[in-house]
């Protein structure tokens, strides 16, 4: 196991795409594990998907920040967690929240998701994907500005820039499970081909600016307040509406569906290991983060219909046979993912573990609790 060398205890932590589904967990994560901790959280509250489960995620991290404040006797102006509307790929407002905030942890995981989406709409990835994840490259490139012309200096930059990649930069990949030393050069979908670009900028800025950075490459995450395009969540707004629900490849599928939770804990424990330099001397590492246990979609349904009608979403009578329907493959789209998750546990000591059908148990509760 590696040594953690960034006690978060203390630090300014910058958390784009705050009010997504993982930033969202990881800021309340943070909040309740780390004492004195300040985080910045930045997310342009776009609607993508509805932005009310943003705001609604949102409004959890702000009310737990401020019992934090009152507990820990924060300073009025100096607030546990502190949000701003506004995009990763407006330069200047970067520039003036590094320049402000002094963030000594990054922590990148605002981006256009979504591969379907990526084939119609490829303008909100560029920008977002590239565009934003350069804007914030540059910004860390520049915190050691002040340390290089006085040692003595405060700010002495970022510590640890840790971004969210993707499984599917592993696009065509026929060998499984995935493993973080497989070629990643056939991506099937614009979304991965901007994934697996960061990946490469991040490299290229550790290498010439020495920037210690890791990239996480996450499987398939589901959870409560989870994003509404997802199979699990979509599938089920289809069903209490009695709309079919389509099932690719005609059930013949797996995915590697991890818990949000796991995924929480992974970056966590990633944060506090800024990576030393590698054989040719880069600060650079990458990671998978998924559940190592790959699910048949029909396997996937199979459970999710049981927990939909054991929270009472569903009636026990609802015919599922009559609203499934099965049909090829779609564009970008691959048959298989599988995390090979070696890396993180010979480094970390961790892996997840949550079994799917604890996770849409608990998705289940709370569609149960927010929509019926």
């Amino acid at each position: 196991m590696l040594d953690k060398n960034i006690d978060l205890n203390g630090k300014r932590v910058l958390v784009t795409g705050a009010a997504g589904f993982i930033g969202s967990n990881l800021c309340k994560e943070l909040l309740k594990e780390f004492k004195d901790i300040h985080i910045y959280g930045i997310d342009n509250m776009n609607d993508y998907y509805d932005p009310k489960i943003k705001e609604q995620r949102l409004k959890e991290v702000l009310e737990l920040s401020a019992t934090k404040g009152d507990e820990e006797k924060y300073a009025e102006d100096d607030a546990p967690f502190v949000f701003e509307r506004g995009s990763i790929a407006d330069r200047n407002a970067i520039d003036d929240i590094f320049k402000e905030f002094k963030p000594e942890v990054v922590v990148n995981l605002a981006a256009q998701a979504g591969v379907r989406y990526s084939i119609e709409n490829p303008d909100a990835y560029i920008e977002a994907n590239l565009i934003g994840f350069y804007n914030i490259l540059e910004a860390c490139r520049h915190s050691y500005d002040a340390v290089k012309t006085d040692a003595n200096a405060d700010y002495k930059g970022v510590a640890h820039l840790v971004y969210a990649s993707s499984s599917s930069v592993y696009g065509s990949n026929k060998k499984i499970p995935y493993s973080v030393e497989d070629k990643v050069d056939n991506p099937v979908s614009l979304y991965a081909a901007t994934k697996k670009s960061n990946e490469l900028l991040a490299h290229a800025y550790s290498k010439l600016y020495g920037i210690p950075s890791t990239g996480l490459r996450f499987f398939t995450v589901y959870g409560p307040a989870g994003r509404p395009d997802m199979a699990y969540f979509g599938f089920t707004n289809k069903l209490v509406k009695g709309d079919k629900i389509k099932i690719f490849n005609y059930g013949n599928c797996k995915r590697d569906f991890t818990f949000v939770d796991d995924i929480v804990k992974g970056v966590v424990n990633v944060m506090q290991v800024a990576p030393a330099e590698n054989e040719n001397g880069v600060k650079y590492k990458v990671y998978n983060i998924g559940n190592n246990d790959p699910v048949n979609l029909l396997d996937f349904v199979d459970i999710l219909q049981q927990e939909l009608i054991s929270a009472g979403v569903l009636p026990e009578d609802y015919d599922f046979e009559a609203h499934k329907e099965l049909v090829p493959m779609q564009p970008g789209d691959v048959e298989v993912t599988y995390a090979d998750v070696t890396a993180l546990q010979e480094d970390f000591g961790f892996k997840p573990a949550t079994p799917l059908r604890d996770g849409l148990r608990a998705f289940a509760k709370w569609y149960k609790e927010v929509y019926c």
